[in-house]
């Protein structure tokens, strides 16, 4: 099984990659190696696209209300098929099997709405904007658009934007990662049986050059993109000047608040959630909590023992809390942040450097580590460092608490937790990112809601999900029409 290679899906078959560079796929939680996967051709890229630019004048064709028929029966596969998916996502991701789930069900909830688009692609209309003129805007599909995933969630996020785009009646392209790249494949077999049209989905396996050619294929009309900010900034810039349509999702640095009339059993334990689940390699992680006035140092001991005592180890196994890091060099990476951070004066109150996981020495781990003060002269303020790593910083009320958040380049995230409504409010109106919980360790918006990012987390206008998507997905046309009496009677 090692030794077999992931091939891609174009047009109606699938096929063996274009020769080229090829890399490992390993299970982070054991080191063992799962598959190889190809780091892609130009060739390959162009293949796909030309079979999803073929494909498009008859799916563009195609009444909505048919082409949300094959989501209908995707739906139904993903839910006959959802344990299986799960399981593959903990295999090449590392996260819990519960964790996974979670992402798969996240992923299913866009393929729900996107069967919503007979109505959510309506345009508007207005009589009369002059004496005998009438005015009309229409939503019409792109073409040919592409969606590159990252590897933290190998189904929900190519599934954030590939009902959409089909629905809204394009043809596709989707690039999922090279380190993740078997939950896809699980995916695009599921979507072959529901009878889709040749060409309008297909699979490219790949990195960088794959990518590349994506962003400069003159039949690419837009890009969805979601990864670390300086990629997502060379992705809107790369596309943007190859005059493509761009949303790009970047990287965070997600604060929450602890004011002193929280319930800190609570806060700690969803807090411990939000910065420890999937091994703290997930954009709305928290990483950063912010105790303000007498809230810290109940707050500093619930954290830390909830730290110590989440279970590290192989994700599909009974009672596991917490799985391993993507890979080797991505436990080197963090266990160095931590250890930066010591350095500059913050006191692990529970280190994960070195752990020690039975029957996973092969694998890739970082237990949950928690720094208190780290210094605000540290750059570690502002790195995402991608994993189960949280910091502390105390503040003396609200406002030195919005400042700090403030002052971070990103705008993902942020949460406040409190009993009192007009702290609450008070937050809600002034934090300076796109997404906000109250009460809410991870602030996931539904389906039918934005995933909105702000700053450096986000490059575009338009984001993923719900109506921004369809918005993403089409082009407005405004028709104005005048139909002169005197013009028909000479007919």
């Amino acid at each position: 099984m090692h030794n077999q290679l992931v091939p891609n899906y174009i047009g109606a078959e699938w096929r063996t990659p274009a020769g080229g560079e090829q890399a490992t796929i390993e299970n982070p939680a054991t080191g063992e190696p799962l598959a190889r996967v190809s780091l892609g051709s130009p060739q390959d890229v162009a293949a796909a696209v030309d079979a999803a630019a073929a494909a498009f004048p008859e799916w563009r064709r195609t009444p909505p209300g048919d082409r949300i028929q094959f989501l209908f029966r995707l739906k139904d596969l993903l839910e006959a098929h959802f344990d299986e998916i799960a399981r593959m996502i903990t295999r090449e991701n590392g996260k819990t099997l519960a964790e996974a789930k979670g992402e798969l069900r996240r992923g299913i909830e866009n393929v729900e709405t996107a069967c919503g688009i007979p109505a959510l692609m309506q345009g508007r209309n207005l009589e009369d904007v002059a004496r005998g003129i009438d005015e009309t805007m229409i939503r019409q599909p792109l073409g040919v658009v592409s969606v590159i995933t990252p590897f933290n969630f190998p189904s929900m996020i190519p599934l954030w934007f590939l009902p959409y785009a089909i629905a809204c009646g394009n043809t596709l392209v989707v690039k999922p990662s090279e380190r993740v790249p078997s939950s896809m494949r699980m995916i695009m077999e599921l979507i072959i049986r529901t009878g889709l049209p040749s060409g309008v989905v297909n699979l490219v396996n790949g990195g960088k050059a794959a990518v590349d050619a994506l962003l400069d294929h003159p039949d690419v009309r837009a890009i969805s993109f979601v990864g670390s900010t300086p990629v997502a900034r060379y992705i809107y810039a790369r596309s943007a000047a190859n005059g493509k349509r761009v949303q790009a999702q970047g990287g965070a640095k997600n604060h929450v608040v602890i004011m002193p009339d929280a319930d800190i059993e609570t806060a700690s334990q969803i807090v411990a959630d939000s910065a420890f689940g999937c091994a703290g390699q997930r954009c709305l992680a928290v990483s950063a909590a912010i105790t303000v006035g007498d809230a810290h140092g109940r707050f500093r001991d619930a954290i830390a023992e909830r730290a110590r005592a989440l279970r590290v180890g192989n994700g599909l196994e009974e009672g596991v809390q917490m799985g391993p890091v993507i890979t080797a060099a991505s436990r080197t990476r963090i266990e160095g942040l931590i250890a930066k951070g010591v350095t500059e004066g913050a006191r692990p109150l529970q280190d994960g450097r070195g752990i020690r996981v039975p029957g996973g020495e092969g694998g890739h781990f970082v237990g949950p580590t928690v720094l208190e003060d780290l210094p605000a002269s540290s750059d570690l303020n502002d790195t995402e460092i991608f994993g189960p790593v949280l910091s502390l910083t105390r503040a003396q009320d609200l406002d030195q608490a919005i400042g700090i958040i403030s002052r971070s380049a990103f705008g993902n995230a942020s949460s406040i937790f409190t009993s009192d409504g007009a702290a609450a409010r008070t937050f809600r109106y002034q934090a300076p990112t796109g997404n906000v919980g109250v009460n809410i360790g991870i602030a996931a918006p539904m389906a039918y809601f934005p995933f909105s990012g702000w700053r450096q987390s986000f490059f575009g206008t338009l984001h993923g999900q719900g109506r921004d998507g369809v918005a993403f997905f089409t082009e407005q046309k405004v028709v104005i029409e005048r139909w002169p009496k005197e013009w028909s009677r000479k007919f």
